[in-house]
C-alpha cells in the first residue's frame, strides 16, 4: 500500500441494452444463446487513480541522473494515457490499475454484440519499463479463455505485434491498443494475420459452423466464470446480495426506459426511497 493513498470503491451496474448493456445469453434448443433475458451484474471496480499518480508524481532528487529523469518522464506520461483513458475508452471495456505498480492494470470486456456476444473476458496489461520509446509493445494477457485466432491458446496473450509491427508512441497509446482488444471480438473475419491460434483460423474457414460452436462455448465458460476473480485484481465481481435484489426490484418500477438510466438517477432514487421507508 501506499501512504496517504485513497481507495474509492463504486459500484457499477451495466443492465441490458442493444448499444451499451448486457444481455444474458442462454442455451437455445438450436445451439445458439437467446438474446432477451435482462441480466444485471454487480462488481467492484476499486480506483486507484490516484495511486498511479501518487506513484508517478514522486519528485526527482535533484542528484538523479539523466537516465532515471528519462524514466520518470516516462512514469509520467503513464499517468496521462491513464487520465485520458478513463474518458475515451472504447464501449464495454473497463481498465483499472494495480496496487503493485505503475505499469499493471486488470481490464475487463463486455461484448455486446457479435460472435462472442455476451462475453465477459478478463485480461491483464503489462508495460514495459521503457513503455513510452519506440517499439515497447503493450503485453495484454486474458485471464479467461478466449478462442480466437489473434489469441494464444495456451497464453492467453493477445498478439499486439501483429497490429503494430513498429510501436510509435507519438501515434499509439493505451486506449489504442484496447480498440484493437476490442475489435478482436467483432469482426466475422480474420485475415493473414491472425496467426496466434493457427487451428482456429483454419477452422473458421473451413467449418464456420464449428468454429461458432467453439466460440459458443467459449463465451459460455467466460460467463461461468465471472465471479473466480483473480488475488489482487481491481476488478471483483460478487454473486447476488439482498441489497441488490433490492434495488433490482426498484429500477424495475422506477425506470421504464433504459436511456434514463444514470449514475446520478440511481442514486437519487435510493435516497427517495430511503426517505419514504423512514
Amino acid at each position: 500500500s501506499f501512504s496517504g493513498q485513497r481507495q474509492r470503491t463504486a459500484q457499477f451496474l451495466l443492465q441490458s441494452h442493444p448499444r451499451t448493456k448486457l444481455r444474458q445469453r442462454q442455451a437455445s434448443p438450436g445451439g445458439r444463446p437467446k438474446q432477451h433475458t435482462k441480466l444485471v451484474y454487480f462488481g467492484t471496480l476499486i480506483d486507484h487513480s490516484d495511486t498511479i499518480e501518487t506513484m508517478a508524481s514522486q519528485p526527482v532528487s535533484p542528484q538523479a541522473t539523466e537516465e532515471e529523469r528519462e524514466q520518470a518522464l516516462r512514469d509520467y506520461k503513464v499517468t496521462i494515457e491513464y487520465k485520458h483513458l478513463k474518458q475515451h475508452a472504447p464501449g464495454g471495456v473497463y481498465l483499472i490499475p494495480s496496487l503493485e505498480s505503475l505499469r499493471h492494470f486488470y481490464g475487463v470486456i463486455f461484448v455486446r454484440r457479435g460472435p462472442f456476444t455476451n462475453g465477459i473476458f478478463k485480461f491483464q496489461v503489462r508495460l514495459p519499463e521503457k513503455y513510452n520509446d519506440l517499439n515497447q509493445w503493450p503485453k495484454i494477457t486474458f485471464s479467461s479463455y478466449v478462442y480466437n485466432p489473434h489469441v494464444d491458446p495456451k497464453t492467453g496473450e493477445l498478439d499486439v505485434q501483429v497490429a503494430y509491427p513498429r510501436w510509435d508512441p507519438h501515434r499509439h497509446y493505451l486506449v489504442t491498443v484496447l480498440t484493437y482488444l476490442k475489435k478482436i471480438f467483432y469482426v466475422k473475419t480474420f485475415g493473414p494475420e491472425a496467426k496466434a491460434n493457427p487451428e482456429a483460423k483454419k477452422l473458421s474457414e473451413t467449418d464456420p459452423t464449428a468454429f461458432r460452436k467453439n466460440v459458443d462455448s467459449c463465451v459460455r465458460e467466460s460467463q461461468k466464470a465471472v465471479f473466480v476473480n483473480d488475488p489482487g485484481c481491481s476488478v471483483q465481481f460478487t454473486e447476488d446480495q439482498v441489497a441488490h435484489q433490492v434495488l433490482r426490484d426498484l429500477m424495475n418500477k422506477t425506470f421504464t426506459d433504459v436511456n434514463q438510466v444514470s449514475k446520478k438517477v440511481i442514486l437519487g432514487m435510493v435516497e427517495k426511497s430511503a426517505a419514504t421507508a423512514v
